[in-house]
């Protein structure tokens, strides 16, 4: 399947059921765009189920610079569930500008060692709900990025890939925002790490991030990383009931803070860089 964009003013209550598997195609020629090869735009109410496939073939895209695979563009009131999304170009789901949405039940899988595969991107959105999703990918299973506030993570089961993230944020010295973001109740298995904020040191305010009963292992020792800028920070940050340890037998992992403010309660690693 060629690459296919629907772009509508406002349309209400629009069901868009797959059954079957979609396939990308291997001819680079064939995808011109290389933005987004499934791409909705300004529909209002739309749903998309049906207990099928999205196979973005990505081995042969992996290097051909392309962009995401399943993109939603000023879509409010998005409902995304029961689906299966394989091997994308780069990440698998992206949202952007869209209020009130909706994803469940969904299952992500790329190589371990494969580039930029996001498991799902979100930018510019709010009332955002994630919930109930087997990711394993090759970079991090949910990105949180500028302009995003009000996302609520539940019961996802992340890795192999990097964890959950805000970020990364500010690049290039731009102003962003992230706030009421809420990750609960989640698993990381052989994750890069689990809780992560990157941030570019520049004008970028993160606040009211809460990691709540986030259990698992890390591939890397460092398991909680919450790097903010040194101008304004990240605060209100709340850290409670997490169990992170490590995947390498005898290692024990460990934290890093930069200027961020919150509070913790029985955490593994502790992370006494965390300040009031």
């Amino acid at each position: 399947m060629k690459s296919r964009s629907m772009t509508m003013k406002v349309i209400v209550l629009i069901i868009f059921q797959i059954a079957g598997t979609i396939v990308a195609p291997t001819n680079i020629n064939a995808w011109s765009e290389k933005e987004a090869w499934i791409k909705f735009a300004n529909i209002d109410g739309l749903t998309i189920n049906g207990g099928g496939q999205i196979d973005g073939q990505g081995s042969v895209w992996w290097n051909a610079c392309t962009d995401k695979a399943l993109h939603f563009q000023n879509c409010n009131g998005l409902q995304l569930s029961k689906l299966s999304h394989l091997n994308s170009p780069k990440n698998h789901i992206s949202i952007s500008g869209c209020n009130k949405v909706y994803i469940s039940d969904l299952r992500i899988f790329a190589p371990e060692d494969s580039p930029n595969t996001d498991g799902i991107d979100i930018a510019h959105s709010s009332n955002v709900r994630v919930l109930n999703t087997v990711m394993e990918t090759g970079d991090d299973c949910i990105a949180i990025n500028d302009g995003s506030s009000y996302i609520n993570i539940s019961g996802i089961a992340c890795g192999p890939g990097h964890g959950i993230s805000i970020g990364s944020l500010g690049k290039d010295g731009a102003y962003n925002t992230v706030e009421e973001i809420h990750v609960s109740n989640c698993t990381f298995t052989g994750t890069q790490n689990a809780a992560r904020i990157k941030t570019w040191q520049s004008a970028v305010k993160v606040s009211d991030v809460t990691f709540r009963n986030v259990r698992g292992t890390s591939a890397d020792e460092l398991a909680i990383d919450l790097v903010c800028s040194d101008s304004i920070g990240c605060t209100n940050i709340s850290l409670q009931q997490i169990n992170i340890t490590s995947a390498i037998p005898g290692k024990k992992t460990y934290c890093r803070c930069n200027n961020a403010h919150g509070i913790t309660k029985s955490t593994n690693p502790i992370v006494p860089c965390l300040s009031q």
